[in-house]
């Protein structure tokens, strides 16, 4: 799955215009390619464990684990928030439920690349909405050529149900980026979305249960289970959180667009995923959408903006 944005007031303003580029900006680049690969690899690892626990097991476990981690290490302030601000993280938190359960359902029947490259066209979506530039006629034009490959020319090559949980999930994406950006304005660090994470897994736990019962408790489920929460949940925000203070939140969102050719070499190398040449296709062209998306709101935000004077 791919790791959304972190709940955090970071943005491109943190880095100052003339702020140079030298070695150093290799660093954050890193943290971000790491997270990534930790959250793909992570997806892996769940479809490995899908067997064992079911898809909202699976779902179950992760969500849970990763709240008791980002519990531990946030130690969120419980009071002094109005009642708005919990509206907004228990929102969050449904959003952030739902945006795992529909992805692992769409992974538990299509493969990860293509599942992560639909999910990918929820905040591309988002991105060419917001943007309201004729440009982005041809972002979208991409992306759906992009989709129509990936569907063999019509999804007959792909599960339709995890074609639509996908989609679902995507959406629920763009949706998350949203409630994130609101949950990091009313709570300090990463104390929403640390909050959000235990109301989504409290969502969860009935239908962990209901699916999969006693199975959750076995010792090797729960280890893998804590392995794909760590690789999927509590690392990859670790990662990004660090790379956002040196990073401009451009050039985050585009590394981001990378995720798909991430998540299907990870599918390649754990589960045997082999993509055809039409796949490979039709992710490279949403990849350059979610790109040139990204670069269009960039140059649009920059057009708008007056001139920064570099600090002394």
């Amino acid at each position: 799955m791919t790791s959304p944005a972190p709940t955090t007031t970071a943005s491109a303003a943190s880095v100052p215009a003339g702020a140079p580029r030298g070695r150093g900006s290799l660093g954050p680049v890193g943290l971000v390619f790491a997270g990534g690969v930790s959250v793909q690899f992570g997806g892996a690892l769940a479809v490995t464990l899908m067997p064992r626990a079911g898809a909202l097991g699976v779902v179950t476990l992760r969500l849970a684990v990763a709240a008791v981690v980002l519990l531990l290490i946030c130690r969120p302030r419980l009071r002094g928030h109005s009642r708005t601000d919990w509206g907004t993280v228990v929102v969050f938190g449904i959003t952030m439920a739902a945006m795992n359960g529909l992805f692992y359902q769409a992974v538990d029947r299509i493969p990860l690349g293509p599942a992560v490259t639909l999910e990918v066209l929820g905040p591309l979506a988002l991105s060419v909405l917001a943007s309201r530039r004729a440009v982005n006629l041809v972002w979208a034009g991409l992306a759906l050529a992009g989709v129509f490959l990936l569907g063999g020319g019509g999804f007959s090559s792909l599960d339709p149900v995890g074609v639509a949980f996908a989609l679902g999930a995507g959406a629920m994406w763009a949706a998350y980026i949203v409630f994130s950006a609101r949950t990091g304005r009313r709570f300090p660090q990463a104390d929403g979305l640390a909050l959000a994470m235990v109301v989504a897994a409290v969502l969860f736990l009935p239908l962990g249960v209901l699916e999969s019962g006693g199975k959750l408790l076995d010792p090797v489920t729960i280890a893998l289970g804590a392995a794909v929460a760590i690789l999927s949940s509590v690392l990859p925000y670790t990662l990004e959180l660090l790379a956002l203070r040196r990073l401009p939140a451009s050039t985050f969102a585009i590394l981001m667009s990378l995720e798909p050719a991430i998540a299907a070499a990870a599918g390649f190398l754990i589960l045997s995923q082999a993509l055809e040449a039409t796949e490979a296709i039709a992710i490279a062209l949403v990849i350059a959408a979610s790109m040139g998306a990204v670069r269009t709101q960039v140059g649009r935000g920059r057009a708008k903006a007056p001139a920064v004077a570099p600090e002394a």
